[in-house]
């Protein structure tokens, strides 16, 4: 254990002595938190337009469980030496257009974005959190768990598209424009951080992506997100 633990903390010290590996993973903790904070916000909204108030409830327990992930993070951004206030302003504009762009009309498609979108932004996490040291892959994993939400969202949809099967057709399109919107945004924060689209092209682990390892990878995002959709009943 002891070996293990030194040979962590050896890979920990090589890896944040980089410079432009230690701005990109500020940059990772920082849309990852701002990602939770909106999510909390969003998710409290969404519990307004529930239809009962066992539903309003869990939604709200679940809000709780978002906004407990952001401190860790925030603790960690400071460790590094970074501000996390600035170092999430960025991300602002992205992610609240996303949120702006997605905004649901009603109950139904407020469950279709937590479970389709929300698991997403997990999956491109969870793909790029491999490129990174121990610590701080340990550390987006915990941040990014499926909460309950995912279990609630599958039964109320598949539960309202049996009793009304054209609302289907109306939330297998809206589904789709959330992945789209998605992937637009995602592309978008790469491309206006340096350092971040930088760290893309190569991790500590092991060589970095090239443009063939990134198509397989957002390949892969989609065929997830398509299993998603199957889940509940949708056509992706």
């Amino acid at each position: 254990m002891a070996e293990s633990d030194g040979a962590a903390t050896a890979e920990l010290s090589v890896a944040l002595s980089d410079p432009a590996y230690r701005e990109a993973v500020v940059d990772l903790l920082a849309v990852i938190a701002y990602g939770e904070l909106s999510a909390f916000e969003r998710l409290v909204e969404d519990a307004k337009l529930a239809p009962s108030l066992e539903d309003r409830l869990a939604l709200a327990q679940m809000a709780g469980a978002e906004l407990a992930k952001v401190q860790p993070l925030i603790d960690r951004i400071t460790q590094l030496g970074g501000d996390p206030f600035a170092s999430m302003a960025p991300f602002h504009e992205a992610l609240d257009e996303f949120h702006a762009h997605t905004a649901p009309s009603d109950w139904y498609e407020g469950l279709v974005k937590a479970y389709v979108g929300d698991s997403l932004t997990r999956d491109f996490y969870r793909e790029i959190a491999a490129y990174l040291d121990a610590d701080t892959r340990d550390l987006v994993v915990s941040s990014v768990v499926e909460g309950q939400h995912a279990a609630l969202a599958a039964d109320r949809i598949r539960a309202a598209i049996a009793a009304d099967p054209p609302l289907g057709g109306r939330l297998a399109l809206w589904g789709r424009r959330i992945m789209g919107e998605a992937l637009t945004q995602a592309q978008r924060v790469a491309a206006e951080r340096d350092a971040l689209t930088a760290f893309l092209v190569g991790g500590v682990d092991r060589p970095g992506m090239d443009l063939a390892a990134l198509g397989r990878m957002f390949t892969r995002l989609t065929e997830r997100h398509s299993e998603r959709m199957s889940e509940l009943g949708l056509d992706a």
